[in-house]
């Protein structure tokens, strides 16, 4: 599993109807792509659940990393991003684990991002695995957010580059009020055809 991410930030007085109007039409587009786990088509908006930006910021869980590229790079769909609004950074983390919520069946209609540091360090007994120990602490962690009634998917991945930990979490309605998120979203739209296909559990 991999995942990736796009952030869009729109001028403050951005009418974001104009997004909505964008998912709606051509949404529906990756809904049967081969290799793709799910795509959230996420917003923010300015001075809503705390965002101090107008965004758009799709999200996305791949089974394979060739049809992502592709997707990128091959002509596969990010051109259209690229003409419109240029060529932004892509996040990219790789999956350390996903979980199915109970409320899986559901279209989700909020999500939420956490992003963290992982501390430098070897750890506190000097053998060089305090990471495994505080992956496996984040992993736990996500396993009691996935036994929620109201979560759809959970997923955590990092990034070795910049030692980040990613938690993205599809809500049924809305984040729960206690929930840890660096980023709140409203989901637009959710392409799936590889969600059952996404490893279940941690990947190793």
């Amino acid at each position: 599993m991999y995942a990736k991410q796009y952030e869009i930030t729109l001028p403050a007085d951005y009418d974001m109807e104009v997004i909505r109007e964008r998912v709606a039409a051509g949404g529906h587009a990756l809904d049967d792509r081969a290799g793709l786990g799910l795509k959230a088509y996420v917003v923010r908006e300015r001075g809503i659940d705390g965002s101090p930006v107008n965004q758009y910021a799709p999200f996305y869980l791949w089974n394979d990393t060739g049809a992502m590229a592709r997707f990128l790079v091959g002509g596969g769909g990010f051109q259209n991003i690229v003409r419109d609004f240029g060529r932004p950074a892509v996040l990219h983390w790789t999956g350390i684990a996903c979980l199915a919520g109970p409320a899986r069946k559901a279209t989700p209609r909020a999500a939420s991002r956490r992003l963290t540091t992982i501390p430098a360090g070897s750890g506190p007994d000097a053998t060089g695995l305090g990471l495994a120990a505080l992956i496996e602490r984040e992993t736990e962690e996500l396993r009691g957010i996935a036994r929620r009634e109201d979560v759809h998917t959970v997923a955590l991945a990092f990034d070795p580059r910049s030692w980040q930990l990613m938690r993205f979490v599809l809500w049924e309605d809305a984040v729960a009020p206690d929930e840890a998120a660096t980023e709140c979203y409203e989901v637009l739209h959710l392409s799936a055809p590889g969600m059952t296909r996404l490893p279940e559990g941690q990947a190793w």
